[in-house]
């Protein structure tokens, strides 16, 4: 299973459910991810937590007016194929509404931040 599709996807469910916070497995490309996130405004707050001995990520989800925030998900690259952009194939996600989330030399960033940055990278995921 690919622990980053589960992590976008169990964020998505939980906030169309209408849950508070939702908590997944810690790992540090994890965190890193949520920190992104969370830079991005999509999620408030973020914990480290240990449940029954293993660390879990509590991941604290935003809504605007009642609705939430991450509606959508969609996973780029796969552990069976590998999507790469180039600095200049990095374009706004739904017009600027939407985020696109990359892993680059200089860790996990945005699509603008990448843009800054003037670096490439894995796509990860796009967001809306």
């Amino acid at each position: 299973m690919d622990s980053i599709s589960n992590m976008i996807i169990v964020m998505k469910n939980g906030s169309l459910a209408g849950k508070e916070s939702v908590s997944v497995p810690y790992s540090k490309m994890k965190n890193a991810i949520a920190e992104c996130l969370k830079k991005a405004g999509y999620v408030s707050d973020i914990s480290k937590k240990i449940k029954l001995g293993q660390p879990l990520l509590e991941v604290k989800l935003v809504y605007v007016d009642k609705k939430p925030k991450i509606t959508e998900v969609e996973r780029i690259s796969k552990q069976s194929r590998r999507v790469y952009f180039g600095m200049k194939d990095i374009h706004s996600v739904r017009n600027g509404s939407g985020l696109l989330v990359l892993s680059t030399p200089k860790g996990i960033l945005s699509g603008k931040e990448a843009r800054k940055e003037q670096v490439g990278g894995e796509a990860l995921f796009r967001v809306w």
